[in-house]
């Protein structure tokens, strides 16, 4: 007898906190026979799939060994045409550096239906745990979100028109390459002292923020390693805005007086 092929479902889980999932989102996870999860989903989150629910880790984080893609794809294929429920759980949003539209590629190309569901990005929610927001518009007239981290085969960003565009640019995968960023903005012409936020993990019980300047960016994250991945950069005037910026500024005056 032909198994009925249930459509997959590629489900954002936002940056961490559990009550920023979507209803959608935990509908899907507590039906699910099969949850495949990248290594950045909060363990909150792993905790509300159900007992009876096959979890299987396939992680991929900056600098670490990854599972092959082509083999998370085959996976997938598999344990759907095998009549399962199958729940593809991403970090953030499945659509925003999420490798989402890969997966919705192969799955379709192999015959399966897919259902996408989103998912709040860090890019926005991880500088609102922060209290910042990514668009004011007494300072800019839109955001920009890049990855620092392009891999192999992706194209990379056109810093020096990032530069230039007056946009807040919201960095994911920024740290480890801070220096070519920094370099890289600095020569499209943006300047020096340009507010950077460092929001990390955001959301999580491990969050920590700092405000520094392009300029300062990378001793920063030099001396801090808890502002380390998973992280987002925000670069541009918003970091500079309200109490949260200037609590922040306190704090390093207090620290300098220590």
């Amino acid at each position: 007898m032909t198994p009925v092929l249930h459509p997959v479902a590629l489900v954002g889980a936002g940056p961490g906190d559990p009550e920023l999932l979507t209803l959608r989102a935990l509908r899907r996870l507590q039906a699910a026979d099969v949850v495949l999860s990248d290594d950045l989903v909060d363990a909150r989150v792993l905790a509300l799939i159900g007992p009876q629910t096959r979890l299987l880790r396939v992680g991929k984080r900056g600098g670490c060994i990854s599972t092959d893609q082509r083999f998370i794809e085959e996976l997938m294929v598999r344990e759907a045409r095998a009549g399962r429920r199958v729940v593809r759980l991403k970090g953030g949003d499945p659509f925003v550096f999420g490798r989402g539209g890969e997966e919705a590629d192969a799955l379709r190309a192999a015959g399966l239906a897919v259902e996408v569901v989103s998912g709040l990005t860090a890019g926005i929610a991880g500088p609102a745990a922060a209290g910042i927001p990514v668009t004011d518009r007494r300072c800019t007239p839109g955001v920009a979100l890049v990855t620092g981290h392009s891999g192999e085969g992706g194209r990379a960003p056109d810093w020096a028109a990032l530069a230039r565009s007056g946009l807040t640019l919201v960095v994911y995968m920024g740290v480890a390459r801070c220096e070519q960023i920094v370099a890289a903005l600095r020569e499209g012409g943006m300047c020096g002292d340009m507010p950077v936020a460092v929001v990390a993990a955001a959301h999580t019980e491990r969050q920590q923020q700092a405000l520094s300047t392009l300029d300062g960016l990378c001793a920063l994250l030099a001396r801090e390693p808890g502002l380390g991945s998973p992280a987002v950069l925000v670069i541009g005037e918003v970091g500079a805005l309200g109490a949260w910026a200037s609590a922040q500024a306190e704090a390093a005056h207090q620290l300098r007086q220590a």
